[in-house]
Order: C-alpha cells, then sequence, then structure tokens
C-alpha cells in the first residue's frame, strides 16, 4: 500500500467511526423514544432494557451505515481540500479518480458487509427485538396503589386507600379492598383503619396487613334471589397476600413470531413470494371456474307464440305468462346480487395477496438498497468534499442532513407507491437511488473538472452553458 492510500486511509477511519457512533446514538434514541410508553413505568429491570437496547442498535445498523460514509467523506476531502492536501496531491499528477479508490474500495467492502448483514443478522435481530417488545407491550405496569384512587391492576381485586405514609409509602390509612374472586362482583368487602403493604417470598406475592378492621361477605339465598344477607366479621389483625405473577414478564416462544417477513432471509422471503404468486394465480384461475354455475343462459320469446307450443306435452296457459316472467326477473335479481357479493369478496382477497406479496418482494429489494446506499452516498459525498473543501462539523453536517432527508423521503414514497402497487415493487424499492445518483454522478464530474458549486462564477455561467445547445436551433428557425 502507497503512502498516499495510508494517508487518504487514515484521514477517513477518524471520521467515519466518529459519525458512526454518533448517527447510531441518535437514531437509537430516537427508536426508542417511539417505544418510550410502552416501556415506562413496568420495572423491566436493567436486563431487558438492555437488551431491548442491543437489539434496536443492531437494528439501525442499516440506516446508519450510508449516513456515517455521507458524513466521513465529506470531512475526509473536505478537509483534505481546505488544507490544501488535495491541491498539492493533483499538481503531483494523480487524478482524482485516484485519490478517491482507496475510500472507494473500503466502501465496497462496506456494501458487501452489510448486504450480508442485513440478510443474515438482521432477521435474527428483528426476532429477538420484536418478541421482546411485544411481550413488554403485553406486560402490566408496575404496581401503583395512589391515593383516593380505585385500583384494579391485581387480578380479582379493587383496592382504594386513603392516605400512604412512610419513606416508601408503604404505611396505609382507610383501607379498602372488594373481592371479586368468589365469581358474584363485589360480594366480600373489606375495610381497615390502617395497613402495611410489602412483598414475600422474593418479590412474587405482595403482603398487605391490616388493622382494626371489618370484612362484609354477602349471604345469597338460595330460595330468594332479591333476599340476601352480610355477615360482618370485625378482626384486629387480616393478613392478604396477593399473587404478583401477572406482573412478571412472560415471554412469547420466538417461533410464533418466525414467519414474519422482517424475520426471514433471503431464500426464504424468495420461497415465500414463489408460494404467493403460485397461490394468487391459481385463486384467479379459479375464479373463472367458480363463476360459471351463476350463469345460466335463456331465450326469451318475442314473438308471442310460446304460450300456443306444448312443451313436454303441457300446454302453458296464457294467465301463468306474467307470473313465470316476474319469477325468472326475480331469480335473476337474485342470481345477480350473489354474484356481485361472490366478486366483490373474491376481489378483494385477491387484492389483500397481492398486497402481502408486495410486502415480502419490498423486504427483498430493501436488502439490496440499503447495501448500494453505501456506495450512492460515496458518490455523493466524496466529490462533494472535495468540491466544496470544508472540513469539521459544520458545512459538511448540514449538506449531508439535506440529502439524507432527500434519500430517506424518497424511499419512504417509493415504498409506499411498490406498497400500494401505484407502481412495480422494484421502481419504488429503487426510487430513491434512481433520484440520487445523476447528482452524485454530476458532483463526480465537476470535482473532476476542478469545477466549484459554491462560487458566483459558475452559477453566472450555468445559463449560458444551458441556452449554449439551443443556439443553433434559434438561428435555423
Amino acid at each position: 500500500m502507497k503512502k498516499l492510500d495510508k494517508l487518504i486511509l487514515k484521514a477517513f477511519a477518524g471520521p467515519f467511526f466518529l459519525t458512526f457512533a454518533v448517527v447510531e446514538f441518535i437514531l437509537l434514541i430516537q427508536s426508542m423514544i417511539k417505544y418510550l410508553d410502552d416501556l415506562v413505568g413496568k420495572d423491566l429491570g436493567w436486563e431487558v432494557i438492555t437488551q431491548l437496547l442491543f437489539y434496536f442498535s443492531v437494528l439501525i445498523v442499516p440506516i446508519s451505515l450510508p449516513l456515517a460514509v455521507l458524513l466521513s467523506t465529506l470531512m475526509t476531502y473536505g478537509q483534505l481540500g481546505e488544507h490544501h492536501e488535495l491541491t498539492a496531491i493533483k499538481t503531483s499528477g494523480v487524478s482524482l479518480l485516484r485519490i478517491l479508490s482507496p475510500v472507494l474500495l473500503v466502501c465496497l467492502v462496506l456494501a458487501g458487509v452489510a448486504f450480508w448483514f442485513n440478510n443474515t443478522i438482521m432477521p435474527k435481530a428483528n426476532l429477538k427485538a420484536y418478541s421482546l417488545l411485544w411481550d413488554v407491550r403485553q406486560q402490566k405496569l408496575a404496581l401503583d396503589i395512589r391515593e383516593n384512587v380505585f385500583y384494579n391492576g391485581i387480578p380479582g381485586y379493587t383496592i382504594k386507600v386513603s392516605k400512604k405514609l412512610g419513606e416508601n409509602g408503604d404505611r396505609l390509612r382507610d383501607v379498602m379492598i372488594y373481592d371479586h374472586t368468589n365469581g358474584r362482583g363485589s360480594a366480600t368487602v373489606i375495610l381497615a383503619d390502617s395497613g402495611r403493604m410489602f412483598t414475600r417470598f422474593g418479590g412474587q406475592y405482595l403482603g398487605l396487613e391490616l388493622f382494626h378492621g371489618q370484612s362484609y361477605v354477602e349471604q345469597p339465598d338460595a330460595r330468594d334471589r332479591a333476599g340476601a344477607s352480610f355477615v360482618r366479621q370485625a378482626f384486629d389483625r387480616n393478613m392478604i397476600t396477593f399473587s404478583l405473577a401477572s406482573f412478571s414478564l412472560d415471554r412469547t416462544p420466538q417461533e410464533l413470531f418466525k414467519e414474519n417477513k422482517m424475520m426471514l432471509n433471503l431464500p426464504q422471503l424468495h420461497n415465500f413470494t414463489d408460494s404467493l404468486h403460485n397461490k394468487l394465480s391459481l385463486e384467479r384461475k379459479q375464479f373463472l371456474t367458480q363463476i360459471n354455475p351463476y350463469y345460466t343462459f335463456m331465450r326469451f320469446d318475442t314473438t308471442g307464440q310460446a304460450a300456443n307450443r306444448r312443451t313436454a306435452g303441457i300446454q302453458v296457459p296464457p294467465q301463468l305468462l306474467p307470473a313465470l316472467t316476474l319469477q325468472m326477473v326475480q331469480q335473476a335479481t337474485n342470481r345477480a346480487r350473489n354474484i356481485k357479493s361472490y366478486a366483490t369478496t373474491t376481489a378483494d382477497r385477491l387484492n389483500g395477496l397481492a398486497k402481502e406479496t408486495g410486502n415480502f418482494r419490498i423486504e427483498i429489494f430493501r436488502k439490496y438498497t440499503q447495501s448500494f446506499a453505501v456506495l450512492l452516498m460515496f458518490l455523493i459525498g466524496a466529490p462533494l468534499g472535495a468540491i466544496i473543501k470544508k472540513g469539521g462539523l459544520g458545512v459538511p453536517i448540514l449538506v449531508s442532513i439535506l440529502f439524507f432527508i432527500i434519500y430517506y423521503v424518497v424511499s419512504i414514497i417509493g415504498e409506499k407507491y411498490g406498497r400500494e402497487a401505484v407502481m412495480p415493487v422494484g421502481i419504488g424499492m429503487w426510487l430513491s437511488t434512481l433520484a440520487l445518483l445523476p447528482s452524485g454522478l454530476f458532483f463526480l464530474n465537476q470535482a473532476r473538472r476542478d469545477s466549484g458549486l459554491l462560487e458566483t462564477d459558475f452559477w453566472h455561467r450555468l445559463p449560458a452553458k444551458i441556452r449554449w445547445p439551443f443556439r443553433g436551433y434559434q438561428r435555423t428557425v
């Protein structure tokens, strides 16, 4: 490896790892804020939170990598241009393409790693992350008994406390408990002047020790449902134990999530897509054969001579013709209504199956487009940095954010159009690449010619360059 390559790669390595870490952190915070309502107040523990952070940090690597490449290439070649190192290298006879080649090789390797990562690691990370997130969403909020508020978080019980005392709020005043475990509503009511709340058996149970109270139990009359009596029992001390099993995090078997499109690699996605295509084609063919019994072909008599003919030896009276005609019309109407309902139901099912097929194809194209985005961002960032000649975190960040927002918005629009069958799925998924690729080639051509984009002379000459091909046409006219 030549000294020039070492110099450029050394200048690229620091900004790349720095920007990748910063982008990963920002996108991770943004992702966790989206699920913040599902995490707060459930006493998940550091182990579950750490797992969620790790899995979601893996999920955002395909998005962070192109942005990190765009930022780092802009900073690298912008800094080389700002310190006139790029000019010195060019004056020694080295072309711009040769200067860009070391980082280009690194980006090619990163694109290959990104493709392998999308196909191998991402399905497993999606399975781990979203199965854990599902279980977290299903978990109840942590035990939170508030003053003067009926709390029904414990299955089978409703608790109300007028006052909570003590440093941890474990001392209670004026406790009211409704017991619904017997299946007869609020047949059992417990009132107490004070109480103490604590956990038992390693936090698996909640102990509630009540003092100076009374319990009321309704005793229904088997003969007279309207007549019921209450049994009142006073106590000085009463211990009630509640199970906290409903507050624990129960893990769902991950096999239930494995058939989701985000949990599949490319061979599995292709198999599912082929199966859906075959099923869609088969149902379309079956629709034509299943709809034929709804049709019957009848020849109507317009001569008025059908009443004078014999059918199977039976003379049809003329007075029965209006009734037969009305019956035929009613049968035809019912048949038309049935076939319309069947056709509408079948069309909805076929459209849903076609959209599901498109969703699987979107996941296939996503693995390719996210990998190619690394090369696209290099094609934009490296020549643009050589043109701008500004390093640091000022101008490169602004330019990078602008192009990444354009890429991200166009990719979302293309994916939505492909999902809704507005355009083919392939065109929709590659739409952002096709939109930004001309910009990258334009920047590369301008950097190779040492043309500036931020100079006023460039923008003054641009209208003349645009009008130049049409001068001969104007003179001919």
